[in-house]
C-alpha cells in the first residue's frame, strides 16, 4: 500500500493576542510561512496548539482557518482528541465537514482507561468519520500508553485508522510497530523532533514537528534526507539542530516555541493559564541558541 502521510507536519502553535483572543492574522502568516518553506502538512489543535484551553467554538474555528488558508496546498491533519469520546467524535466530524485531510486523536487523558477502553474509544471515533485517523500515543501527557497489541487491533479492525504519532519515547515499542506488527501501509510518525531521525531510520515515515514552526525548511531537508536514505547527511543535520531541539523542551511545550516565535515577531508571547512565560534563566538560554543559529 502507498502511505498517505510521510514527511514533516508542523504541529502549529495557536497564537493569542495581548487580550488572550486567538490571533487569526498571526496564525495565517505562520501557515503561509510553513507552506512556503516546504513542510509536508499542518497539524492544528494538538498539544503545541494549546487545545485543552480552547473552547469548542475556538477549536473548530482554528481548524477552519487552517484549512481555508492552506487551500489544498498541503494536507491538514486536525487535532480532535479529547478524554470524552462524545466530544472527540463531535470535533472529528466537524473537522471532516470542514475539509480536513485526516484527524489526529490523542489518548484520553486523566481518565486512564484500560486497553479495552482505549480500543472502544478510538473505534467509536474512527467509525464516526470517513477520513483517515492517526492515533497519538503520548503517555507522559495522558497517563496511559497505547499498547502495540491495542494499536494493531485497531488498525486491523478500522480501515481508516492508518497511522500513529508516536511520542512514547520508547524506541523499542516504536520499532516493534514498524518492523513486526503494523499492517502494510501503516504510517508511523515521530512525535519528538529529537527522535525523528531514529524513527525514520527504523522504517518510520517522518515527524509531527514542533521545531518546524521556526525552522520548516531545515526540518524538511533533515527529514527528507533521512527518508531518502542519506543517513550521513541526516546525521549532520541532526547534530547541527540538536541544541535547538534541546531548547524547545527546556520547559513545557509550547512555552519555549512561542517565546521563540515572539522573538521573531511572529506572535505575541501570550499563553492561557495554566501555561505561563518561561523563567528568565530559560529565556536567556533559548535566546542564546537562536542567536547562535542566526534565527534572530
Amino acid at each position: 500500500m502507498i502511505k498517505q502521510f510521510q514527511g514533516v507536519y508542523t504541529a502549529l502553535v495557536t497564537p493569542f493576542d495581548k487580550e488572550g483572543s486567538i490571533d487569526t492574522s498571526a496564525l495565517e502568516n505562520l501557515i503561509k510561512f510553513n507552506i512556503k518553506e516546504g513542510v509536508t502538512g499542518l497539524v492544528p489543535c494538538g498539544t503545541t496548539g494549546e487545545s485543552p484551553t480552547l473552547s469548542h467554538n475556538e477549536h473548530n474555528r482554528v481548524i477552519e482557518v487552517v484549512i481555508k488558508c492552506a487551500n489544498d496546498r498541503v494536507p491538514v491533519i486536525a487535532g480532535t482528541g479529547s478524554n470524552c469520546t462524545a466530544e472527540a467524535i463531535a470535533l472529528s466530524q466537524h473537522a471532516e465537514r470542514s475539509g480536513a485531510s485526516a484527524i489526529l486523536s490523542v489518548n484520553p487523558y486523566y481518565n486512564k482507561p484500560p486497553q479495552e477502553g482505549l480500543y472502544r474509544h478510538f473505534r467509536a471515533i474512527a467509525d464516526s468519520v470517513g477520513i483517515p485517523v492517526i492515533l497519538y500515543n503520548i503517555k507522559t501527557r495522558t497517563g496511559v500508553n497505547l499498547e502495540t497489541s491495542t494499536l494493531i487491533r485497531l488498525a486491523n479492525d478500522c480501515k481508516n485508522i492508518i497511522g500513529v504519532k508516536e511520542a512514547s519515547g520508547d524506541m523499542n515499542q516504536i520499532r516493534d510497530v514498524i518492523v513486526r506488527s503494523a499492517p502494510s501501509g501503516f504510517t508511523v510518525l515521530s512525535g519528538d523532533d529529537n527522535l525523528a531521525f531514529e524513527v525514520v531510520k527504523a522504517g518510520g515515515d517522518g515527524v509531527i514537528s514542533v521545531a518546524s514552526n521556526i525552522i520548516p525548511r531545515q526540518m524538511a531537508k533533515f527529514v527528507g534526507s533521512a527518508l531518502d536514505g542519506h543517513y550521513k547527511l541526516a546525521e549532520r543535520y541532526e547534530k547541527a539542530l540538536s541544541p535547538f531541539f534541546k531548547a524547545l523542551f527546556i520547559e513545557t511545550n509550547p512555552i519555549p516555541i512561542k517565546y521563540m516565535l515572539s522573538l521573531q515577531g511572529k506572535c505575541e508571547e501570550a499563553y492561557r493559564l495554566p501555561l505561563c512565560e518561561l523563567r528568565p534563566e530559560s529565556k536567556a538560554k533559548v535566546k542564546a541558541v537562536l542567536e547562535e543559529l542566526e534565527l534572530i
